[in-house]
C-alpha cells in the first residue's frame, strides 16, 4: 500500500520521487527533512515511540532526564545548521569563549582551560602557560606535539591504522600529560582514551576543535531536555515539511520492487518508493541491507560499539555553582548542572558523563553509588552532609561506534551499489567520530547523494566543509 496522500506516476510508482527514510535518529531526522525540503514526498519510520535516536529524554517522577549530557562544539557547523532548522538553537546556545573548569580531586587544584581572542595556536597560549595541572616542561612538550598534529592529515589512511597514544609518547607527551590534557578532551569527544582511539579520527578531532578557528571549541549545551530539540521540535519541522512520521513503525525488510523502485515492510504495511535511506546503527543496517548492496558487508559487523555510563544525582540543596566541570585524580570525568532543564524545583540535580565506560557499563547501582559519592564529596565540599534524594544511572552500552585503530577503512559512504538506496549515520564515513555533528551531516551526505541521483536541485542543501 501507498503512504497516505503520495500519487502514483504512469508506471504506478507513488509520485515518481517519493523517499522512505528509516530511523528517527539525527541522521533520520535530517536526511527526511534535507529531501523533503527538496519537494519529495516522504515516509520516516522510526521503531521507537519517539524521534532523537540516542539522545533523548524520559520522566523520572519530578525530573525531565536526558539518557546521557550531550554537548557540541562551534566547528559542528551541521549541528547548529539543523538547531536552527528545528527552531532550537537559542535553546542550546553556545559559550561566549571557551572556558572548562578542571578539578584535580588529589591536588585539590583548579585549573582552567580557556581562550582569547587571539590568533591560532595563540588563543590557547596564556591559558597553557598558567595551566596547573601540568608543570612547565610538560606545557612545552605539549606545544611541540600541538604544533606536530597541525601538520598531520586526518584522511591520510596511514593514520587510520596507528593509535594516538603511540604517537603521544613518541611526542614527548607524558602519562600525566595524557591524562590532564589529551584524555581529558579525547576520551569526550572520541569515547576512547589515546591508546585505544585511530591517529586519524583524534587529528580531526584536535585539528578541527583546537587548531583551526579560535573560537571552534566553544562549547555548547542544551538547556532544555534533549527531548524537546530532537524529538518535539524536530517533529514540528517534519511535519511543517510534510514528512509523514511513523513511531513504533520497526522495518522488517527491504526489497527491489519488478518495476525497480524499493518495498519497505513494516508490520501491516508495504511501503513503496524510489529512495531509501537506512539511518540506523551499523548492525541493524547489515541485517536490513539487501545482497549486492555493499562489496564487503560484513565490514559493518567489525564496527564495534563503545559505551557510555551516566551517573545521575540528586542533592537536597546546591553543591556546585560553576554549570560544569571536569575531573581529575578521580573516576568521575565531567559533571554537569542539570537542575533547571529537568524541571527541578528544589536542590540541584548533577549528571556524570562516562565515557569509554567498558569497566562499569554493567556494575550494579549500589556499586555505583559507593563509588561515585564519595568522589563528587572529594570534588565539591559543599556535598558533604548534603542529603541524596536520589541515585540512578542510565546505560548506553552502543552509544558510540568505536574509534579503534583501522576503523576509518570500515565507515561506508552514503552511496550503495545498489541504485537508490542510501546509508546515514554517524558510524558512516563523515570523517568526524561518532557526534551529534556526524550524525547530522551523514544525513546531509545520504539526502545529497539521493537528490544527485534524481537529477533534483540540492541548493537547498546545507553545504559543510570537509573535515580538516
Amino acid at each position: 500500500m501507498r503512504p497516505e496522500g503520495l500519487t502514483a506516476d504512469a508506471e504506478g510508482r507513488p509520485g515518481g520521487a517519493a523517499a522512505v527514510v528509516i530511523g528517527g535518529g539525527l541522521a533520520g531526522v535530517t536526511a527526511a527533512l534535507s529531501l523533503a525540503d527538496a519537494g519529495l514526498r516522504v515516509t520516516l519510520l522510526e521503531g521507537r515511540p519517539r524521534l532523537g535516536g540516542l539522545a533523548f529524554s524520559f520522566r523520572r517522577g519530578e525530573l525531565t532526564v536526558d539518557n546521557g549530557q550531550h554537548v557540541y562544539l562551534r566547528c559542528c557547523d551541521a549541528y547548529r545548521w539543523f538547531l536552527d532548522r528545528v527552531g532550537g538553537a537559542h535553546l542550546a546556545p553556545l559559550q561566549e569563549r571557551l572556558d572548562v573548569p578542571v578539578l584535580d580531586a588529589d591536588r585539590g587544584r583548579l585549573g582552567r582551560l580557556r581562550r582569547t581572542a587571539l590568533p591560532v595556536p595563540l588563543h590557547l597560549a596564556a591559558s597553557l602557560a598558567t595551566y596547573p595541572h601540568l608543570s612547565v616542561a610538560e606545557r612545552a612538550q605539549v606545544g611541540r606535539a600541538a604544533l606536530a598534529l597541525k601538520g598531520l592529515d586526518p584522511a591520510d589512511p596511514v593514520l587510520d591504522g596507528q593509535d594516538f597514544g603511540s604517537w603521544l609518547a613518541a611526542h614527548g607527551q607524558s602519562p600525566r600529560a595524557i591524562e590532564a590534557l589529551w584524555d581529558l578532551v579525547g576520551v569526550a569527544t572520541l569515547n576512547a582514551v589515546a591508546g585505544d582511539a585511530s591517529l586519524g579520527l583524534a587529528a580531526m578531532v584536535f585539528k578541527t576543535g583546537l587548531l583551526s578557528d579560535p573560537g571552534a571549541a566553544d562549547i555548547g549545551w542544551s538547556r532544555v531536555p534533549l527531548g524537546e530539540l530532537h524529538d518535539t521540535l524536530a517533529r514540528k519541522a517534519l511535519d511543517a515539511a510534510g514528512v509523514r512520521t511513523e513511531l513504533r513503525a520497526r522495518v522488517t525488510s527491504i526489497s527491489r520492487t519488478g518495476n525497480g523502485g524499493w518495498r519497505v515492510d513494516v508490520p501491516g504495511e508495504a511501503i513503496d518508493a524510489d529512495t531509501v535511506v537506512l539511518a540506523v546503527p551499523q548492525h541493524e543496517a547489515h541485517d536490513l541491507l539487501p545482497d549486492g548492496a555493499l562489496d564487503q558487508p560484513d565490514r559493518l559487523l567489525d564496527i564495534d560499539n563503545a559505551p557510555i555510563l551516566n551517573v545521575h544525582v540528586v542533592y537536597d540543596r546546591k553543591v556546585l555553582k560553576r554549570p560544569f566541570f571536569a575531573a581529575l585524580g578521580t573516576p568521575v570525568q565531567w559533571v554537569f548542572d542539570r537542575t533547571e532543564a529537568s524541571g527541578l524545583t528544589e536542590g540541584q540535580y548533577l549528571a556524570l558523563s562516562q565515557s569509554a565506560a567498558h569497566d562499569e557499563i554493567d556494575a550494579p547501582v549500589a556499586a555505583l553509588r559507593e563509588r561515585y559519592l564519595p568522589e563528587l564529596e572529594r570534588l565539591l565540599p559543599a556535598a558533604h552532609g548534603a542529603e541524596v534524594r536520589d541515585f540512578f544511572v542510565t546505560r548506553e552500552r552502543t552509544a558510540t561506534f568505536a574509534p579503534t585503530p583501522g576503523v576509518g577503512r570500515l565507515r561506508p559512504g552514503a552511496r550503495t551499489k545498489a541504485r537508490g538506496l542510501y546509508l546515514a549515520g554517524a558510524w558512516t564515513a563523515t570523517g568526524w567520530p561518532a557526534t551529534m555533528e556526524s550524525a547530522v551531516r551523514s544525513g546531509i551526505s545520504a539526502a545529497e547523494a539521493a537528490l544527485s541521483a534524481l537529477d533534483r536541485p540540492r541548493d537547498h542543501l546545507f553545504a559543510f566543509e570537509e573535515a580538516a
